[in-house]
């Protein structure tokens, strides 16, 4: 009978992420022992004195992913191949783009955890699973932590969005640097860089990506150059990946090294996290061996 170390994050799904751990009692078959990953210290000790042929399970959603893998490359962690990965949270767009839903069994994430690109902010950096944001999406992750403070206050992205494209949100010129490539688009609302095609809660921003692609490029799709009542007009096809068809406002561009440079202080999101005030963010697809 297998052993498993059920690791959950306390925080995700807005503080349900133990209790939709524990429904892996009846999807597993074996000992379970329950560990909040917001207690570990060190991931490094921690796989280093897990008992030999104890099965990780990850639970959590896009959120726990992201930190997750680089709390483990912070520590100098080697994450166990075998390691699986139950979805809790809310958004899920990873689970999403490798073809399953909430709810399903774990499934193997070793493949997928490997060789991830890195967004440098600034000086600091971040491996993601997603993408990186900015744009309305960067604008809509900061609004809903505004938002998540309030006490009782019910986060609804959708009208956060809708709110920023009417006028909370002003578009803004970008430069975009796609393997030694200037690209400059006028009047910018999304400029995401993307490893899978999903990010924020559904929205297939590069249809054609693929986040096992065997040169690791990255998709870059800029949304430019359009008013609001256009911009309105193009935006609900974002969530079946039919924006692409409008090219007189959406850029697709592909590589290897991508940056993204507003030219005022602009929010950022990384799988959901919110980084604020940035002019300047570089993606980079990991080293090919």
């Amino acid at each position: 009978m297998a052993n498993y170390r059920i690791l959950y994050n306390s925080l995700s799904g807005n503080g349900t992420g133990k209790e939709q751990a524990e429904a892996l009692k009846g999807k597993l078959d074996g000992s379970l022992e329950f560990t909040d990953i917001t207690g570990i210290a060190d991931y490094r000790s921690f796989f280093e004195e897990l008992p030999a042929g104890t099965i990780p399970v990850l639970c959590g959603g896009d959120g726990t992913l992201n930190r997750f893998v680089n709390d483990c490359e912070a520590a100098g962690a080697v994450i166990p191949d075998c390691i699986l990965y139950y979805a809790g949270g809310t958004g899920n767009d990873f689970l999403r783009d490798i073809g399953t839903v909430p709810g399903s069994d774990p499934v193997p994430v070793a493949k997928y955890i490997k060789d991830l690109p890195v967004a440098d902010i600034e000086g600091k950096k971040y491996r993601f699973f997603n993408g990186v944001g900015f744009g309305i999406d960067g604008y809509c992750c900061e609004e809903g932590d505004r938002q998540r403070s309030i006490p009782g206050k019910k986060i609804n992205y959708t009208s956060i969005a809708i709110g920023g494209l009417l006028g909370k949100y002003r578009p803004r010129d970008v430069r975009v640097t796609v393997d030694g490539v200037e690209h400059f688009f006028r009047k910018a609302w999304l400029a995401p860089v993307m490893k899978g095609r999903f990010y924020g809660g559904g929205m297939m921003a590069a249809p054609d990506q693929d986040r096992l692609d065997p040169d690791g490029l990255l998709t870059a799709m800029i949304f430019h150059g359009s008013g609001k009542l256009r911009t309105l007009m193009i935006f609900p096809g974002i969530f079946k990946g039919e924006h692409v068809k409008h090219t007189k406002n959406i850029s697709v561009l592909k590589g290897r090294d991508i940056t993204v440079e507003y030219f005022e202080p602009t929010p950022l999101q990384v799988d959901g996290e919110t980084v604020s005030g940035v002019k300047v963010c570089r993606c980079t697809a990991a080293k090919k061996d």
